[in-house]
């Protein structure tokens, strides 16, 4: 029996994660992202897969992100009815994640008809909330570390990665027709000091691995989070100004939370509003409750009366007119909004209205993608196109790197030190070339692993042959 990978997503990019893999006649999709940020990467979210959708026996998601798990519903539109395999909590953050995601699709269409700026007649969403609603009843959830198969030859069990609520690595077992082999991948791996979620599990062993290079290139400051976290708000307070700041709606948003009411305890900020502007957001944060296994917040923290979610400066908006109504905020608050890479979703009309505030500051702090408005900004650039119009940033733009979800490079590279065998192919995935290729060359030289691959996009490899 052979055993061929072909990478449809997230090589030499960090969005769009599709990873096929054909088993014998057993055909699986590891990952089913959308492609965000550069126009040449989120054109291929309306190109061919690159396979026929109706040959794919089964999809394996490693976590709810948009850029792993978002093109699901386009997969369904397309004639796909089968197994989608994720963790418990990953399931339920699909249920929030792909009806949003499909919103802003129809949303956006609408808006882009209304002002003309589409150069399609008339602009069509990618899918439809009835597509994401077709995802729903193909879910298949699973319990963290119990094997499970999913075809007489193929085995999955996930392990924890950190990143966010549900995330998994995936070892997979695969029985060959003389010998066993073991497939490892990453998934999104998260910090090791995260303040509210665990660390990565260590994995012993793979035959192959395909890892993610998000940070391969780059080491984040030993800053003290919560420090710098206060002064940039108290910089802001200072000049009467309001921080916005642009977070995914799981993870990012409720470790802000966590940070921002203990420094108002502590008295280190001063006790302002801080209103959370996404439904989804608000949501997600409920899940956090119902799922205590899978993070550090324990029930001193989510119990009534010390419940870091329902904090008295804490105020959670959910309707359109309600979002709008911050607008007109001229006093020191901050606003926590989707999305965290600001492309789409209500950041974009708070940006439109804050970025021309001299007074105001956008506080980024998660990784912004190439092509993305939140990596122009951190770039410096002076005008961003929002609504088809180019709007001045006269605003502070701050990153506060450390509260990224993701490892950074020594941290990836702690990850794998807890290998004690070379795998016999290791791919870097999930990473912009310079990362990727960065972090292969310290893969290279620290432990010495040869077969060391950054995969193209579309590109085929035969892992093994009639095993």
């Amino acid at each position: 029996m052979d055993v061929n990978i072909k990478f449809l997503g997230g090589a030499r990019s960090v969005t769009g994660s599709k990873y096929l893999l054909d088993i014998g006649d057993f055909r699986l999709l590891v990952d089913c992202g959308l492609f965000q940020g550069l126009k040449e990467l989120r054109r291929r979210n309306w190109q061919d897969i690159g396979v026929e959708v109706n040959t794919i026996d089964a999809v394996i998601l490693t976590h709810a992100h948009i850029d792993h798990s978002g093109y699901l519903p386009r997969l369904c539109k397309q004639g796909y009815q089968n197994p989608v395999y994720c963790t418990e909590p990953t399931a339920a953050l699909l249920e929030l994640l792909l009806p949003d995601a499909a919103q802003l699709q129809e949303e956006e269409a609408r808006y882009a008809a209304k002002k003309g700026y589409s150069k399609h007649n008339p602009p069509l969403p990618l899918y439809t909330t009835e597509d994401a609603q077709a995802v729903f009843p193909l879910i298949q959830s699973q319990p963290f570390d119990e094997w499970i198969s999913i075809h007489e030859r193929v085995k999955i069990r996930y392990r924890y990665a950190g990143h966010i609520l549900g995330a998994a690595i995936v070892e997979m077992l695969i029985q060959g027709d003389h010998q066993q082999k073991k497939l490892v991948f990453s998934g999104d791996l998260g910090r090791y000091h995260d303040p509210v979620m665990y660390p990565p599990v260590h994995i012993e062993h793979a035959d192959v691995l395909l890892v993610e290079s998000t940070y391969g290139n780059r080491q984040v400051e030993k800053e003290e989070v919560t420090e710098r976290l206060a002064a940039l708000v108290n910089r802001v307070v200072r000049r009467e100004g309001v921080v916005l700041i642009p977070a995914f709606s799981v993870g990012r948003t409720q470790t802000l939370l966590f940070l921002l009411t203990r420094l108002m305890d502590e008295g280190k900020i001063p006790r302002l509003f801080i209103y959370v502007d996404s439904p989804m957001a608000i949501s997600a944060t409920y899940l956090y409750k119902k799922y205590q296994d899978y993070h550090k917040l324990k029930d001193e923290d989510l119990n009534d009366g010390h419940d870091v979610f329902n904090h008295p400066q804490i105020r959670y908006y959910r309707t359109q007119q309600a979002s709008m109504s911050l607008n007109e905020l001229r006093h020191p608050a901050i606003i926590i909004s989707a999305s965290g890479m600001c492309t789409g979703g209500r950041i974009l009309h708070h940006l439109y209205h804050r970025l021309p505030r001299y007074e105001d500051m956008v506080l980024l702090v998660g990784y912004q993608a190439e092509g993305t408005r939140g990596r122009d900004l951190l770039e410096g650039k002076e005008m961003i196109k929002i609504f088809g119009e180019h709007v001045p940033v006269h605003a502070e733009v701050a990153m506060l790197a450390g509260l990224s979800a993701h490892a950074d490079r020594e941290e990836l590279l702690q990850w794998l030190s807890g290998f004690k065998a070379v795998p016999k192919y290791t791919f870097i995935i999930h990473g912009e070339t310079p990362a990727a290729t960065a972090m292969k060359e310290q893969i290279e030289n620290r432990f010495e692993w040869r077969h060391v691959f950054v995969p193209n996009f579309m590109e085929s490899f035969r892992l093994f042959d009639g095993i």
